[in-house]
C-alpha cells in the first residue's frame, strides 16, 4: 500500500462536526445504536453538555473514522460516553479493510498529539479489534499507552436456537421460578413495540420502588426510548399484578442484536417474580419473533446477568499521554508508579 494522503481535522464543536457527518452513521442497517451520531448527540444534550464535544476525524478515498471526545479540562480528553454507553469505540464510515483502519487512526493519533497531552478513553471493546487499534497506533505515533480492564459485559450468542433449545441450557433454580410463579397466573405480561406515556411513566414509578440507585438521567432514557420507538426498535415490557404496573424493562432490537438497557421491579410484589417472568417474556420475544443472533446485558458485574448469559466481555480503559508536553508529565510520573505496583503486585 502507497502513502495515503489524508484529509484530517479537527472540530471542537457540533456544528463543524455536523459538516463531515459520514453517512454510514445515519444508516442503520450498517452500525449499531452506540457508534450511531444521533446517540452522541443525544448522550451529549442531555448528559455532558458541560462538557465542549470534539471530534477527532481523518479520511481518504471515501472511508473515514470519528473519534467522539469530550473536554475533560486540565485532564486532557475523554471518550463521549457514560454509564449509558454499553461500549465506546471509533466510528468507521465506508468500508475500510484492516491496513486503511490502521492508517486512518495513525493520522488521528498524529492530529491528537497537536491537540491534547492526554486522553481517556473507556468502555472500549476488544472483540472487534478496537482496544487493539488504539493501543497499537497511538503507540506507533509516540503516544505512551496504558490499558486495563475497567468493566464486563455479559453476553448470549444463540448460534440458532430456538427459545425452548436456549432455555432448556438454563440454571434449574431458574427455570423451576418461571414454572413456579408463572402457572400461578398472577402476573400479567406484554411486549410494546411503540412508546407510551403512561407504560413510562408506570416504568419511573417501578424504578423508584426498586432496589437500583437513583437514575442518573432519567430524561436521556426517555428521549432514547422515543427515538427508538420511532425507528422500530423499541421493545417495553410490563409486567402487571391486578391491573397495576409492577415490573418494566426498557429493551432495543436492530442488526441481529437485543439490548437491555434498563430493568426494574417494584420491591413490594418480589414474591410473585415479576421481574423474572418478564425477563423471560423477552428473551422468548426476541429470540423467536425478532429472531436476534446476540443477546447485550451491558456493562457491570452482577451475578444475576449469569444466569441469562453465556459469555462475558471485557471493557477496557485506555489512558494515553504524549510524553512531548509538559502538560502530561505529571501523569506520566503516574502511570509509570501504576506499573510498578501492578508489576510487583504479580510477583
Amino acid at each position: 500500500m502507497g502513502f495515503m494522503t489524508l484529509n484530517d481535522e479537527y472540530h471542537d464543536n457540533r456544528k463543524a462536526a455536523g459538516a463531515h457527518r459520514l453517512s454510514a452513521l445515519d444508516n442503520p442497517g450498517r452500525v449499531g445504536l452506540f457508534d450511531r451520531a444521533l446517540w452522541f448527540d443525544g448522550l451529549h444534550r442531555h448528559c455532558l453538555a458541560d462538557h465542549a464535544p470534539h471530534i477527532a476525524y481523518a479520511a481518504d478515498r471515501g472511508d473515514a473514522v470519528k473519534l467522539h471526545l469530550i473536554d475533560n479540562g486540565r485532564s486532557g480528553l475523554g471518550s463521549m460516553a457514560n454509564w449509558y454507553s454499553f461500549i465506546w469505540r471509533p466510528v468507521f464510515g465506508g468500508t475500510p479493510d484492516a491496513q486503511r483502519r490502521r492508517a486512518l487512526m495513525l493520522s488521528v493519533a498524529q492530529k491528537l498529539s497537536k491537540t491534547t497531552h492526554r486522553l481517556i478513553l473507556s468502555p472500549v471493546p476488544d472483540e472487534c479489534g478496537s482496544a487493539t487499534l488504539i493501543e497499537e497506533t497511538f503507540a506507533a505515533t509516540g503516544w505512551v499507552v496504558r490499558r486495563e480492564p475497567c468493566d464486563e459485559n455479559h453476553v448470549l450468542h444463540l448460534k440458532g436456537r430456538s427459545f425452548a433449545e436456549y432455555w432448556q441450557d438454563r440454571p434449574g433454580q431458574l427455570r423451576s421460578t418461571v414454572k413456579r410463579k408463572g402457572s400461578k397466573g398472577v402476573v400479567s405480561l406484554r411486549v410494546e413495540h411503540r412508546f407510551d406515556a403512561q407504560d413510562w411513566a408506570d416504568y419511573e414509578t417501578i424504578y423508584a420502588r426498586s432496589w437500583k440507585p437513583e437514575e442518573g438521567n432519567p430524561e436521556f432514557l426517555r428521549w432514547l426510548a422515543e427515538r427508538e420507538s420511532e425507528a422500530g426498535r423499541l421493545r417495553m415490557g410490563m409486567a402487571s399484578i391486578d391491573g397495576q404496573a409492577v415490573a418494566a424493562q426498557f429493551w432495543t432490537v436492530e442488526n441481529g442484536t437485543a439490548y437491555i438497557h434498563k430493568l426494574a421491579h417494584d420491591e413490594r410484589h418480589i414474591q410473585a417474580s415479576p421481574g423474572t417472568l418478564l425477563t423471560h417474556a423477552l428473551f422468548a420475544h426476541v429470540i423467536d419473533t425478532d429472531q436476534v443472533d446476540l443477546v447485550d446485558f451491558g456493562t457491570g458485574r452482577d451475578a444475576y446477568k449469569r444466569d441469562w448469559m453465556e459469555e462475558m466481555r471485557p471493557r477496557y480503559r485506555l489512558e494515553l499521554i504524549w510524553p512531548r508536553s509538559p502538560k502530561a508529565w505529571p501523569y506520566m510520573a503516574r502511570s509509570r508508579v501504576a506499573g510498578l505496583a501492578a508489576r510487583f503486585g504479580k510477583d
